[in-house]
């Protein structure tokens, strides 16, 4: 497999593998819940390489798909190289706006993307999928950088979308195109992408199941006798074709419906939630359709270039499709406008699903010239958490009844909080509360998902996987971890030995090894040794 080079390549290759842990901020005040918590919809403001790294010990291996709209790199979208990785090199690169005269403009672009992508890998299920939208100025950059990362076997598809009737002017050509790559996990365990069947014909009830009558069918099968009746099948295709509808009107296959009197037709059954139709390469979503979404919802001029809320609906539901009554989360960590919020809301009122919305948006000034501004927004995520929320509450004036009923659901915001690591305990200052220290030290600990529910604060019982129980004596008090630590009064009182070893971590121990080993307990420090049970 050829390999994509670029300066500071090798920099970046591990630096999601540094990138600290951070504290996830809740803010009541920007949420629209009754309860904050991490298993609501999401929307998290804040550094996205920083914010993923986050995520991680909440959803590492359990979100369903990733839908992405990065910056196209067209040299006048005014981004900026952040991330503060050990180099002199790219050390000069950050504050600085990349634009048309920046000659390392796509190296920064790569050094950018390939640490989130090996981060939004980590957070994918294994049977979920990366959808990415782009455009030429990276197209082939970034399939090489993909083809890396998740490697080129696990390749899904490349789509071209028409986003404009006409289109701008490119050098010699007018550009009316864009792209979308979709990228597996793992694509033995992927279900191959499907669009939704376009429903024509009556829906029934039968045996507890909806199903729509599809008529369509005969054309296919009986070619110029796409009207023939049942009347006439065995006349004119033969008793073996008739003997075949008859064992399909038996077993619930088919269904014969009067046209005229005494004369049927056979339609067939179809499970609404049968699988749809495969895709074609080429897509058609217009950007006006996505700027007449956002003006229906009364902020209008708003986003520049926002994504038509129905390309969204199609290529989660082409990723999610066999699986839309589970729990699925699907993730946008470059969040802009909310798009991806409420396609997911409406795909919810759509067929009933629950799917989640996990949106992080990085801390973006509105300039005072914008639209935007005028309206009162004063940073993009404004717009992100302000579309959500017109979305779930419903636009008195909308003409859309859905917009103007609102599609319910709620939404928690979170800002993003201090790094946890060894530093910031030693020094004693900021230090995070137990459940943030647990749901990190779980996380690193055994790679498994963190449940807050199942925590213990009296015991010190934050989890377990199939190999650990796992426990923490901590309390965010220098005086407590200075005189705190596993006694052999807390080691027995962890109760019997069931089978998994116990993980303490703790400031201290007053056990020797022969008692911890009687007991089943491995003991990890605070705050060095969480390091080493990566």
């Amino acid at each position: 497999m050829s390999t994509l080079r670029f300066k500071g390549k090798e920099i970046v290759r591990n630096y999601h593998l540094s990138v600290p842990y951070h504290e996830l901020v809740p803010d009541k005040k920007k949420s629209l819940t009754k309860k904050i918590s991490l298993n609501d919809n999401l929307i998290i403001h804040g550094d996205n390489l920083l914010a993923l790294k986050a995520l991680l010990p909440t959803y590492g291996g359990r979100v369903k798909c990733v839908y992405i709209d990065p910056p196209y790199n067209t040299k006048n979208e005014k981004w900026v190289y952040n991330d503060n990785v050990n180099s002199p090199m790219m050390k000069e690169w950050l504050g600085k706006v990349v634009d048309k005269d920046d000659l390392t403009r796509h190296e920064k672009w790569l050094c950018m993307m390939m640490p989130r992508l090996k981060l939004l890998k980590d957070l994918l299920s294994e049977d979920g999928a990366l959808i990415i939208s782009i455009g030429d100025e990276e197209m082939y950059r970034l399939k090489s950088l993909l083809d890396e990362v998740f490697d080129e076997d696990n390749f899904i598809a490349e789509f071209v979308v028409i986003r404009a009737e006409g289109g701008g002017l490119a050098d010699q050509y007018v550009k009316g195109h864009d792209y979308v790559l979709v990228y597996a996990k793992n694509k033995p365990n992927f279900e191959p992408l499907r669009r939704k069947k376009e429903i024509r014909g009556e829906i029934i009830e039968h045996n507890g199941k909806k199903y729509w009558l599809e008529e369509d069918w005969l054309r296919k099968e009986f070619g110029k006798y796409g009207t023939l009746l049942y009347e006439e099948i065995e006349k004119i295709k033969g008793k073996a074709k008739k003997d075949e509808i008859d064992l399909g009107l038996k077993n619930g296959e088919y269904r014969l419906v009067e046209k005229k009197k005494g004369k049927h037709i056979v339609v067939r059954l179809r499970p609404l939630d049968e699988d749809g139709s495969k895709f074609y390469s080429v897509l058609k979503h217009l950007t006006a359709d996505g700027k007449e979404d956002l003006t229906k919802l009364g902020l209008k001029d708003v986003f520049d270039y926002p994504k038509p809320v129905a390309l969204i609906k199609e290529l989660i539901l082409g990723s999610t499709f066999l699986s839309k009554t589970e729990n699925n989360v699907i993730l946008d960590s470059f969040a802009g406008s909310g798009t991806t919020a409420q396609a997911v809301l409406d795909l919810n009122a759509d067929d009933g699903g629950n799917r989640r919305f996990i949106l992080v948006q990085l801390p973006e000034e509105i300039e005072k010239d914008k639209p935007a501004y005028r309206l009162g927004f004063r940073e993009v995520v404004d717009i992100t958490a302000g579309r959500v929320r017109r979305v779930i509450k419903g636009v008195k004036n909308a003409k859309d009844e859905n917009l103007r009923k609102g599609l319910d659901g709620s939404f928690s915001y979170y800002e993003l909080g201090k790094p946890i690591d060894a530093k910031r305990i030693l020094r004693g200052k900021d230090l995070p509360s137990f459940i943030e220290m647990a749901r990190y030290i779980f996380y690193i600990a055994t790679g498994k998902e963190f449940n807050e529910k199942k925590v213990n604060v009296k015991t010190g019982f934050i989890g377990e996987s199939k190999e650990y129980k796992v426990y923490l004596l901590y309390k965010p008090d220098m005086k407590y971890l200075k005189s705190t630590a596993l006694t052999l009064e807390r080691a027995e009182a962890l109760g019997k030995f069931t089978g998994k070893k116990r993980l303490m971590f703790a400031p201290a121990k007053y056990l020797d090894q022969e008692h911890l080993e009687r007991l089943h307990i491995d003991f990890a420090q605070l705050p060095f040794e969480i390091y080493q049970k990566r």
